[in-house]
């Protein structure tokens, strides 16, 4: 009858609302080293907190999700970050998950051997991406109209597709669709280099400031674990090449290839407690980058202001308490 039905109901949705997490972490598909221990995290939590993951396959829908309440933690892109920022959605970098680097690059076909031979072809990039800043600040660089230049938006998959049948004579993206591009193409142009000019970007550990107000040891004991796989990493490489159970773990994590999880981590810089902690990133070169990235999607029609300072953006307090032994 419906009084049983809706009995069991409400016994069902107290039994779903008892075993909620503790702490809802985002995540999107990148290789990094904390994720080998994603499957050990999702089972046994950490600091006596449960743990439960969702995956993101866009700033977007990070940002959505921390605007909602229904995520505590996540990664996502130093353009989004910014563009959630801007918005005023509830929420800081707390940690440099990775400096991307030359994890992502543009790709070109043989037409192309130089920036001036962009003039007239077709370049894809997903718009209001980290990608998407490091092409236009490349043709801005390069003295290069942008309206001489086709640059379209598209996602990575769409992109490799249109790479593969001719469509587009190149893209600038990150793995996997970069690898599969590099196969058929070359490097012009990589992250690396145009962060080296002045316009850094990176992939950011972003929280809602109405949860880590009230969860300051989570918080750090979340950045001292991910610090720790960095550390391993760097001091480490060879622990994460084909046939590790870092790579497989990673690799299953994300749903990825075992045997490119080496390479790519390889692509990436992932900073130290230290130079988290510093001027150039959670001491100042965050909140310069996060305003150099607002400026770029306002000129680009996606978000409406730039605020006057993103100094509250960025907080290195559980970095330093990490640091200090403050968990």
């Amino acid at each position: 009858n419906k009084t049983f039905i809706a009995a069991v109901s409400a016994l069902l949705l107290s039994v779903g609302t008892a075993q909620a997490a503790d702490v809802k972490i985002g995540y999107q598909l990148t290789y990094t080293p904390w994720k080998a221990m994603m499957a050990q995290l999702q089972k046994e939590g950490l600091g006596g907190k449960s743990i439960e993951f969702f995956k993101f396959s866009s700033g977007t829908e990070v940002i959505n999700a921390m605007a909602s309440g229904s995520i505590d933690i996540s990664l996502n892109g130093s353009s989004p970050t910014a563009a959630g920022i801007s918005r005023g959605v509830d929420m800081q970098v707390v940690y440099i998950y990775d400096n991307i680097n030359n994890a992502e690059a543009l790709v070109v076909n043989d037409k192309i051997t130089a920036p001036q031979d962009m003039v007239g072809k077709t370049i894809a990039v997903p718009f209001g991406s980290t990608t998407h800043f490091h092409m236009m600040f490349a043709l801005e660089q390069f003295g290069l109209d942008a309206k001489k230049v086709n640059v379209i938006d598209m996602s990575p998959p769409d992109m490799v597709a249109s790479w593969t049948r001719g469509d587009i004579d190149g893209g600038f993206v990150w793995d996997p669709a970069l690898g599969k591009m590099k196969s058929k193409g070359h490097v012009l142009l990589s992250s690396g280099l145009l962060s080296s000019w002045g316009k850094a970007t990176f992939d950011a550990m972003v929280a809602r400031k109405g949860f880590t107000d009230k969860n300051e040891k989570f918080m750090c004991q979340w950045v001292k674990m991910v610090a720790g796989m960095d550390a391993d990493y760097n001091k480490n490489p060879g622990k994460y090449g084909p046939g590790t159970a870092n790579a497989k773990a990673i690799a299953k994590a994300v749903g990825g290839q075992e045997a490119e999880v080496g390479d790519v981590l390889a692509l990436y810089d992932f900073p130290t407690l230290e130079q988290q902690a510093s001027a150039a990133w959670l001491s100042g070169g965050v909140s310069a980058a996060l305003k150099a990235a607002s400026t770029f999607l306002k000129a680009q029609g996606k978000i409406d202001k730039v605020l006057d300072s993103y100094d509250g953006g960025s907080n290195a307090k559980f970095v330093k308490m990490a640091m200090s032994g403050g968990c």
